[in-house]
């Protein structure tokens, strides 16, 4: 294997997306179709750097191993292609049903910003459809479906709300401002309510999960593009916060995630996928990545409901040699080095502080570090609070080969990371300071290529 082999290039990530070439930015349309994760994805499709928009396309079967198809949806006389959502029209609401499959409608903005040759146009929310399983995409003659609201209004995400039959689409409008909008076919919106989330802007989502699993308490969830999240009500009209702005996503490269679409309710799960913002991956054929799909749960703790995310099940399909350890403990004048020289991990284990000050794990030469009297983590620079309350402190970390993304406290706490390697002796170590630490349970389990 040569490291310019398409797709294990030196910085290409093994297990997460990235596309051939060329830059890409937000995930787009994420729709569940006929045993096919649908991703689109913000694609400039003639350079390395942000640019003109296309809807990129690559699909799955499993979230792990992607396979890119041709381009989705290209720019038009209204400009250049924002971000949006995907549905299925099950009961072909639209119209647009031509033949056996169930149409795939992709709700999208577009308008100019006056670059590339361009035009500056106000930003409206189009429609276009597939009747092929999403190969290819026909744009509705009679966009927009929603004009001008005001200032960059953008970034559709639709769902289908069966209580009142109707489609409905959380939408950008400027600042920290959102807001709600109903329609019976895809094609006529009508305002519903305002839905502010201090903090944050761009790329919302919107969805019902049920607290602690339990079917009688389902919640409802309004998510920016920031990582910040309100828990709240919604009766087909109004969304009633009930939460003020909760953060989600504490790394520093987590932006603009989005769920999947029409999951089959035999899963049941509410997936979401984010852009890795701000990565460097230098003299790649590629610029940026996406995360590792988590799965999401609403969860009660003392101080009320709180979403938690964690790496979807699919990541076992890549396991591969696994270092485990029972009971093992860790002190300043001893770490603990798994005997590889892998580069690609799935890390597991619940730490236990016996007088210890910190601990942590060197990964690729960057550590992580756990500080017990801060109750925090760190890394390159950036702090995630971290409280377990009574130990153990249970974490999961995902190293590939650009990023690390980090969960704990059973997901209420993750942090999604870039990172270059710096000079490493061991691609993993375990360190103690200040005291002991032991592990009741830790694996540090090698991960195959998606990509093999």
């Amino acid at each position: 294997m040569t490291l310019d082999l398409p797709y294990h290039e030196l910085h290409r990530p093994q297990f997460h997306f990235s596309p051939r070439t060329n830059w890409t930015n937000d995930p787009n349309g994420l729709v569940y179709y006929q045993g096919e994760y649908h991703l689109f994805y913000q694609l400039n499709a003639k350079g390395i750097r942000w640019g003109p928009n296309t809807w990129g396309h690559a699909v799955s079967p499993d979230l792990v191993h992607w396979q890119q198809l041709g381009h989705a949806i290209e720019p038009d006389e209204y400009g250049w292609i924002w971000s949006g959502s995907a549905v299925v029209d099950h009961g072909d609401t639209t119209g647009f049903k031509d033949g056996p499959e169930d149409p795939l409608v992709a709700v999208y903005s577009t308008g100019g910003v006056g670059r590339f040759g361009f035009p500056k146009n106000d930003v409206v929310q189009c429609i276009a459809f597939s009747n092929d399983r999403g190969r290819t995409w026909t744009k509705f003659a009679g966009n927009p479906v929603l004009p001008h609201v005001r200032a960059e209004n953008r970034d559709p995400k639709v769902i289908w709300h069966e209580p009142t039959g109707q489609w409905v689409m959380a939408l950008y409008l400027d600042a920290s401002d959102f807001a709600l909008f109903g329609s019976r076919d895809l094609k006529s919106w009508s305002r519903l309510c305002d839905v502010p989330l201090p903090g944050t802007g761009e790329c919302p989502d919107f969805f019902p999960l049920a607290v602690d699993g339990d079917p009688g308490r389902v919640r409802w969830v309004f998510w920016g593009g920031g990582g910040l999240y309100r828990i709240g009500s919604f009766d087909g009209k109004t969304f009633r916060p009930e939460t003020e702005p909760l953060k989600a996503e504490l790394g520093a490269n987590g932006y603009a995630a989005q769920t999947w679409s029409d999951v089959p309710k035999a899963d049941g799960r509410r997936i979401q996928v984010s852009w890795m913002a701000g990565g460097k991956y230098p003299s790649m054929p590629f610029n940026q990545q996406m995360t590792f799909p988590v799965t999401l749960s609403l969860r009660s703790f003392p101080e009320g409901d709180r979403l938690c995310r964690n790496p979807v099940r699919e990541i076992a399909g890549l396991n591969d040699a696994p270092h485990e350890w029972r009971n093992e403990t860790v002190t300043p004048d001893r770490r603990l080095v798994p005997p590889t020289r892998h580069d690609l991990f799935h890390i597991t284990g619940s730490a236990v502080l016996h007088g210890a000050s910190s601990w942590g794990l060197v990964l690729r030469g960057i550590e992580l570090r756990y500080h017990a009297a801060e109750r925090k983590f760190t890394y390159l620079g950036k702090a995630v609070p971290c409280d377990p309350g009574s130990e153990p402190l249970d974490f999961e970390v995902l190293l590939d080969r650009t990023s690390m993304e980090l969960f704990a406290c059973g997901g209420r706490v993750s942090a999604s990371f870039c990172f270059l390697p710096e000079a490493w002796d061991d691609p993993v170590e375990v360190f103690a300071d200040g005291g002991r630490v032991s592990f009741p349970s830790l694996c540090v389990r090698e991960l195959s290529s998606a990509w093999r």
